[in-house]
């Protein structure tokens, strides 16, 4: 059974840093094949691609949070990271891990973390 399990999301004052965690178990072929992906979804809005780290390390980024955000992974723990610094609180989001083996079109959701931005 596939699993991809998120944590590190809680509450967080405007400017300060989270770090999300995402950890990949079950996954047919290895994890390093796959590329890794964060998404959120705000209240009331589309989920939209926020990081993606792709099977050959290299990483993009929405405009959104270029500069601030960083996705990285560690095939050795099947486990894909976000260090979001400089929060700002339309950041706050259910934010999903996601597996995508484009050479197969397997694709794999976590069930989301929470990270809330506030003073």
């Amino acid at each position: 059974q596939v699993q991809l399990v998120e944590s590190g999301g809680g509450l967080v004052q405007p400017g300060g840093s989270l770090r999300l965690s995402c950890v990949a178990s079950g996954l047919p072929f290895t994890f390093r094949e796959y590329a890794m992906n964060w998404y959120r979804q705000a209240p009331g809005k589309e989920r939209e691609l926020v990081a993606t780290d792709t099977s050959t390390d290299i990483t993009v980024y929405a405009s959104s949070v270029k500069g601030r955000f960083t996705i990285s992974r560690d095939n050795a723990k099947d486990t894909v990271y976000l260090q979001m610094n400089s929060l700002k609180p339309e950041d706050t989001a259910v934010y999903y891990c996601n597996a995508l083996h484009s050479s197969f079109g397997i694709k794999y959701w976590g069930k989301g973390t929470l990270a809330t931005v506030s003073s």
